[in-house]
This record gives C-alpha cells, sequence and structure tokens, in this order.
C-alpha cells in the first residue's frame, strides 16, 4: 500500500545553476528508483536559512510530494545523508483522510506553480 510523502531539502548555495539541476535530478531519480512516484514539486529557490547550518547561511530549498513504499524511504534517507550538498532534509508522511486532503491540495498548487 503506497503512502503520501513530502520531501523537503536543502542544497548547498554554494553550487552552480547546472550542480544544483544535477543534484535536484539525481534526488528525483533516488526517489523513483526506491519506489516512489512523484507526484508534484515546488522549486523554492535559494533562501536565508533560519540558523546557520555548516557555516551557511542560505540554501536551496526544494520540495517533492510523492506516494511510495515506507520500505523506500530508509534508501532514499540512506542516500540524502552522505550527500555532501545536501545540508538539511525532513520527510512527512500523510496518512489520515485529512492529511492526505491536504497534500494533494499542496502537490495540485505546486504542479500549477510550475506550469
Amino acid at each position: 500500500m503506497s503512502k503520501h510523502y513530502e520531501t523537503m531539502f536543502i542544497l548547498k548555495p554554494t553550487l552552480t545553476e547546472e550542480e544544483t539541476v544535477a543534484q535536484i535530478d539525481t534526488i528525483k531519480a533516488i526517489i523513483e528508483k526506491n519506489g516512489g512516484e512523484i507526484i508534484a514539486t515546488d522549486n523554492m529557490g535559494t533562501r536565508q536559512l533560519a540558523y546557520e547550518i555548516e557555516k551557511q547561511k542560505r540554501g536551496y530549498y526544494f520540495v517533492a510530494y510523492f506516494k511510495g513504499e515506507p520500505s523506500g524511504i530508509k534508501e532514499i534517507e540512506r542516500n540524502y545523508r552522505i550527500n555532501e550538498n545536501l545540508i538539511r532534509f525532513i520527510f512527512i508522511k500523510y496518512e489520515s483522510k485529512k492529511e492526505i486532503a491536504a497534500w494533494t491540495k499542496m502537490a495540485d498548487e505546486a504542479a500549477k506553480k510550475a506550469n
């Protein structure tokens, strides 16, 4: 039974535009390789961090809404942890009907923004 997830990650702001795009593509591929189906993404760009992380004051924010198996999350997370360009990440699982409705609304909004 596939679950609804949101992952947000922050990349180092020192990457070039090409490196940032390559990192995002790599991470999307890791999600898909581990059974995730990406429904929508929100490319939030470079923003000020709430607090300094690894001497960085800014970071490149990216959000992906996807469906996947809980077993795949561990492997995606392992890949996140070994990626030195990734300075922070989070996974959120949406389970109740109310949470899934909120996930669907956010994914729809992200998809509209991307087009």
